[in-house]
């Protein structure tokens, strides 16, 4: 399997030289050159499989054994998630006849970023200890830096899947005072030498811009031979694909016959549900997938009318919840991870549907050229002028494999509150409650067959604020005994090491000239820049 760039049909890569590490050079996203097919007897084989056992199939069809062979990958995926508490590692739970919650957070960080990143801290590793173990004693060593940026659940994520890894520095970037308490310890607590934690003062937006103009800057990247942990690198949309087929397998085993899934997924970056609809092309049968934005809902709105812009132009009413004030665009929520002014990940549809839009041509190389050339005249549009309108073609194109939602922070509440009072109590955490809520809304929509599966994507002990604020008074519940793991205890008083740079890319740049390759100099308590 080969891959090319969103923006440029003649860049060519195999996943080993760069998919698993960075964006396309010209500014696009990678994508495979064609959706593999199952197998003709899927259904039948993979039925009983575990996790594990589908991540190596489903891996497969993407990965060439000319780059990892299928032992190899057997390793890998056996040693990425022997990290997770539960044995399924992506279980079902059932909250009603017609509500599922597919929990992603049993991994070390307790959220579904683990899912991917410990499979991609793993191929780093893999793919170095391979080149290096072809040098000589005499040669340099290759070695990796990772950047990335965070709006909470990435940075820890990809932390605890690279910390202590040989050859390798990893810098993470977060918008200082917009992470909840114990996203912002599990990152900075973390006391490997490898590990970089550099807060930044401005939002999440601009964290991602900045490290996207370090991967623009061709001398920089050389020097220092960047790698991407954020859901734009392939790999990590890749690894998620898996719990989809999970989840199928599992709702087979309990559901009636001829019920169909819908898979509701909250999501700021597109990367969760853009993995469920390679699913769906691959052949995994499901309804239309459902998009649950956050006030932050650039996606619900483009659904809405086929506009893909920054800021929504209508006035707000009654402006920001809760009298939380919009930082350069991004309204401040209680579903932190979700609070993204633009959908990078979004991009990657946007070439499926602009390649769909061109129409049938005897010339598939042509036809990809194409739609690469849209793509990058739509994003151009968004870089400039902060919009682009998408054509009704297009827009009717995404409405028959997706539909939306934009669920508000008192929504989010209430329906904490609602599955914490129902039978099972369920507590949900408020990115789950997102989804939670935005299927109900979309339920009443449905054929009576439908049965929704609702992607659950964090712990409910990482967001405290929101789910204490929204069962206080409930006389049943205490945090500390119903929801606090003991891995979280004590955390929030452990020693930090952290950076706070301006928003500012040569600051940032400076950082990582400072620190990598001497974890000592990082090893202080913390600086300022």
């Amino acid at each position: 399997m080969r891959y090319f760039s969103t923006r440029g049909a003649n860049s060519r890569s195999l996943l080993r030289r760069d998919c698993a590490h960075r964006p396309g050079s010209n500014g696009g996203l990678y994508i495979p050159e064609h959706i593999p097919a199952l197998p003709a007897d899927w259904q039948e084989r993979w039925r009983d499989h575990s996790f594990q056992d589908l991540s190596v199939e489903i891996l497969s069809l993407y990965i060439s054994p000319s780059e990892i062979t299928r032992n190899e990958l057997r390793t890998l995926v056996d040693k990425s998630y022997s990290t997770f508490r539960h044995p399924e590692i992506t279980p079902l739970k059932k909250l009603s006849d017609k509500t599922y919650v597919l929990e992603l957070f049993h991994g070390p960080t307790f959220a579904f970023k683990d899912v991917a990143l410990q499979l991609l801290g793993n191929l780093f590793e893999f793919f170095l200890v391979r080149r290096n173990s072809k040098k000589s004693a005499e040669e340099k060593r290759e070695k990796l830096t990772v950047v990335g940026a965070t709006s909470g659940d990435t940075g820890s994520a990809a932390i605890y899947g690279l910390r202590g890894k040989a050859d390798v520095s990893i810098f993470i970037l977060h918008p200082k005072g917009r992470v909840s308490p114990i996203q912002e310890a599990q990152m900075t607590t973390v006391t490997d030498a490898n590990v970089h934690n550099l807060a930044v003062r401005g939002t999440f937006d601009d964290c991602q811009d900045t490290v996207k103009a370090l991967f623009a800057d061709a001398a920089f990247n050389a020097r220092h031979r960047l790698g991407a942990v954020n859901s734009i690198n392939w790999a990590r949309i890749l690894a998620q694909t898996v719990y989809y087929f999970l989840a199928h397998f599992h709702a087979r085993k309990a559901l009636p016959q001829g019920a169909q899934l819908q898979f509701v997924v909250p999501t700021g970056n597109f990367g969760d549900v853009l993995a469920g609809y390679y699913a769906r092309c691959m052949g995994l049968p499901m309804e239309r997938l459902v998009v649950a934005t956050n006030e932050n809902d650039i996606l619900s709105r483009f659904w809405k009318s086929g506009a893909y812009e920054k800021v929504d132009r209508a006035p707000a009413a009654g402006g920001a919840s809760d009298g939380k004030q919009a930082v350069g665009g991004v309204r401040e929520t209680l579903s932190p991870a979700m609070d993204i002014l633009v959908s990078s990940n979004f991009e990657r549809l946007l070439w499926y549907l602009a390649y769909e839009a061109q129409g049938a041509a005897d010339d598939e190389r042509e036809r990809r050229q194409k739609a690469c050339a849209t793509v990058d005249g739509w994003m151009r549009a968004v870089k400039a002028d902060g919009r682009v309108q998408l054509p009704t073609a297009v827009l009717e194109a995404a409405r028959r494999d997706f539909a939306a939602e934009r669920i508000s922070d008192a929504q989010t509440l209430e329906t904490i509150r609602a599955y914490h009072s129902s039978s099972p109590s369920y507590i949900a955490d408020p990115h789950t409650a997102v989804g939670l809520c935005a299927a109900a809304l979309v339920a009443s929509h449905n054929p009576s067959s439908t049965v929704q599966v609702v992607l659950s994507t964090a712990h409910p002990a990482k967001f405290s604020e929101a789910v204490t604020r929204a069962l206080q008074g409930a006389p049943s519940f205490d945090f500390e005994r119903d929801v606090l793991p003991e891995e979280f205890r004590g955390l929030l008083e452990r020693e930090r090491r952290v950076v706070d740079v301006p928003n500012d890319v040569e600051a940032v740049k400076a950082v990582i000239e400072r620190f990598v390759g001497d974890g000592q100099a990082f090893a202080e308590k913390g600086a300022s820049v």
